[in-house]
């Protein structure tokens, strides 16, 4: 983790919001096991918000490897899909990146994407549209591309607008058997 840091430098951030919030990305039921990487992104998206130019992780954490045959296909196939997507984006209004108000509003919606995922019932894969909107918006601020900063976003609002329609006709249907 720690030479992913150092590579990425500035991008170091979005780098990792990819990486935690992929697998939530996922369409899987992962039964709330995927809440413990939504907390470190709101951990780092705070931290972006405050103004740090570095990610500050514990040592035990920089020296984790991301390697193993899971983990390994995982980044591979991350990587096709990055590759897959800088291909079909060109860099749009770069001049609103990187700059201290542009990162505090994408901690901000780092955190509302990662708490609409985290509030996702388990087992239901309601998880799955906000968590991409989050990796959408870090690739987005990666690749320095408005387009897909706005798609990310429609993803993530709608991945939230879903959960709260379905969460209260669940909740109505249940108040109805009772």
């Amino acid at each position: 983790m720690g030479s992913l840091i150092e590579l990425f430098e500035e991008k170091s951030f979005a780098i990792l919001f990819v990486l935690l919030l992929g697998v939530p990305a996922l369409p899987l039921p992962t039964g709330g096991v995927t809440h413990v990487f939504e907390i470190i992104a709101v951990l780092l998206a705070l931290q972006l918000i405050a103004g740090r130019d570095q990610i500050w992780l514990p040592q035990r954490w920089c020296k984790l490897e991301l390697a193993g045959q899971q983990r390994q296909r995982f980044i591979t196939a991350l990587l096709k899909m990055i590759r897959r997507l800088e291909r079909f984006s060109h860099p749009h209004l770069r001049f609103l990146f990187d700059h201290r108000l542009s990162n505090i509003v994408f901690g901000l919606l780092v955190i509302g994407g990662s708490a609409g995922a985290f509030l996702a019932p388990p087992f239901t894969g309601l998880d799955t549209l906000p968590s991409l909107g989050v990796v959408l918006l870090s690739l987005g601020m990666l690749l320095e591309d408005f387009v897909v900063v706005v798609v990310a976003l429609v993803v993530g609002v709608a991945g939230v607008v879903l959960e709260v329609v379905l969460g209260s006709a669940a909740i109505n249907g249940l108040g109805k058997l009772l």
